[in-house]
């Protein structure tokens, strides 16, 4: 099935294409979507070698995952996996992590989710790692409102069921989260709105870094805050995901195969 076209229709009215210009991005079946948001997401600092996961719902109950064995940088369309409902292989060559049962755990508690992200990116897991809220020192930290859940327990890793549970657990209703000394915890409708938030994420935490460091700040408003998440995050940025995918397909246009 192609990417769902789910752009904000009203705000896109006044920028309807010219006859004959070429597509922002070609269709992609569901298999090239998770690898490119692997790749780009990689770009953004999901790039812990071959820890984390993302994991999309299909119609038919199953989920598409990437394997294992394989970094987010290099991973191509033909190598994503089609897991059952309990996480177990059922299409591809590859290995799924043990820790798969987080991801299983959040879609069985959120069934308004169709994309889990799971990693440990470098900004998100000093963040993590302190366990603090980023303040939000600009507009691009606040393309998606609220902020993360802080989840302030580590127990182990979270191929432990009981652990994994705990951790899906503690996002609750939200929308991201921060695991205390692990990572990153998001969920999504959809891919564009997947992207958005976990570069967000990631952006704001290392903004904040940067400002801290010198030695502080003056964060915006929560009121403005709120308004420009609540008006980009619904239905991702315009345009922003096929650029950062186009700009993949220049890199490496063997992503699609």
């Amino acid at each position: 099935m192609p990417m769902k076209n789910d752009l904000n229709f009203e705000l896109l009215a006044q920028y309807a294409p010219r006859p004959g210009r070429r597509a922002l991005l070609p269709e992609l079946t569901p298999h090239q979507q998770v690898a490119m948001l692997c790749r780009v997401l990689h770009r953004e600092g999901y790039n812990d070698h071959i820890a984390g996961h993302i994991t999309v719902k299909q119609e038919d109950g199953t989920y598409l995952a990437n394997p294992w064995e394989l970094t987010w940088a290099e991973v191509t369309a033909s190598d994503i996996l089609r897991l059952d409902a309990n996480g177990k292989v059922i299409e591809g060559d590859w290995n799924i992590t043990p820790a798969i049962n987080l991801h299983i755990d959040v879609h069985a508690a959120r069934h308004d989710v169709e994309v889990v992200i799971h990693n440990h990116p470098a900004w998100g897991s000093v963040w993590s790692a302190v366990k603090r809220t980023p303040p939000i020192y600009d507009q691009t930290s606040a393309l998606v409102d609220t902020d993360p859940v802080i989840y302030d327990e580590y127990g182990g890793t979270v191929e432990d069921g009981a652990l994994g549970r705990a951790a899906a657990s503690s996002l609750g209703q939200e929308k991201w989260a921060l695991l205390a000394n692990h990572g990153v915890l998001l969920v999504a409708n959809g891919i564009r709105q997947a992207h958005l938030r976990a570069i967000t994420l990631e952006w704001r935490c290392r903004m904040a870094w940067r400002v801290e460091m010198l030695g502080g700040g003056t964060p915006l408003l929560a009121s403005v805050a709120t308004q420009t998440g609540q008006r980009t995050d619904a239905n991702g940025f315009p345009f922003l995901w096929e650029a950062m995918a186009r700009e993949e397909i220049r890199q490496d246009p063997s992503v699609l195969l």
